[in-house]
């Protein structure tokens, strides 16, 4: 049975007692950091931080169609948010960091470290492009304007991708084609290009054409790979190959 007494209890402050002295004097502001490098870069790790969270709950919102009525939007916001990320993260500095907080070493690394899960971001980032680019929309019958016409017959006829909108895509296709044939094998030449190609498709067709996901396989290779970073042969040569068996995908499901 508890019975009280008149001793104090070992946590509560007496005249016997003694603690320590602050060692600083706890009017002034405490620096986190030693110096104006490190401060930028937890400012940089932290930017990032928030990045990769807001990406993640955009995507969130665009999977479950909370974004719909604005596409448009959420195309602008993600496509902000990718190009911010690969600025903070391609930084001079970016993987270097305090080393009791750790440098950028990788996207997985990164929220490992800082306990974020992110795997709607993780994907986006990957392929580098915002959904509404990378993804046939399935309600776009293309080439803008109307879905259907009455011929007069009561019978609708459905109307095709606009000509200008198929011209931009065979361009694109063979610009890309061209670039392999050239040698331009570095990140930084191809990956635009092939950018290019599946936003032009995109405006042509909703079919998921054979060859249409090897596009969005390479754009995933070539985001992941650093800008100056090229293709050896073998990998240059597959990328070709898929690339034309995809232009001919995209020429079959026209007709």
């Amino acid at each position: 049975m508890y019975t009280p007494t008149n001793r104090p209890q070992p946590y509560a402050p007496n005249s016997y007692a003694s603690y320590p002295q602050a060692t600083i004097p706890l009017h002034l502001p405490v620096s986190l950091t030693s110096s104006t490098t490190s401060r930028d870069q937890i400012d940089n790790l932290a930017e990032i931080h928030s990045v990769i969270v807001t990406l993640d709950a955009l995507e969130k919102a665009y999977v479950k169609d909370s974004l719909a009525a604005n596409p448009a939007a959420y195309t602008e916001a993600c496509s902000r948010l990718l190009r911010q990320y690969k600025v903070l993260t391609e930084e001079e500095g970016a993987g270097a960091g305090q080393a009791e907080l750790g440098g950028f070493e990788g996207f997985t690394q990164f929220c490992a470290r800082w306990s974020i899960e992110a795997p709607r971001a993780e994907k986006r980032i990957k392929v580098g492009l915002p959904g509404t680019v990378s993804e046939a929309s399935t309600g776009r019958g293309g080439g803008g304007g109307d879905g259907g016409r009455n011929d007069g017959g009561g019978q609708s006829a459905k109307k095709g991708p606009a000509a200008t909108a198929i011209l931009e895509a065979t361009q694109d296709f063979i610009t890309f084609l061209d670039a392999l044939k050239l040698g331009l094998l570095a990140k930084d030449s191809l990956h635009p290009l092939l950018a290019d190609v599946i936003q032009s498709v995109n405006k042509v067709t909703s079919e998921d054409f054979e060859g249409r996901g090897k596009i969005v396989q390479w754009l995933i290779a070539l985001n992941s790979m650093r800008a100056t970073e090229e293709l050896d042969e073998a990998r240059a040569r597959e990328l070709s190959f898929d690339m034309e068996g995809a232009y001919r995908g995209f020429k079959d499901a026209l007709r």
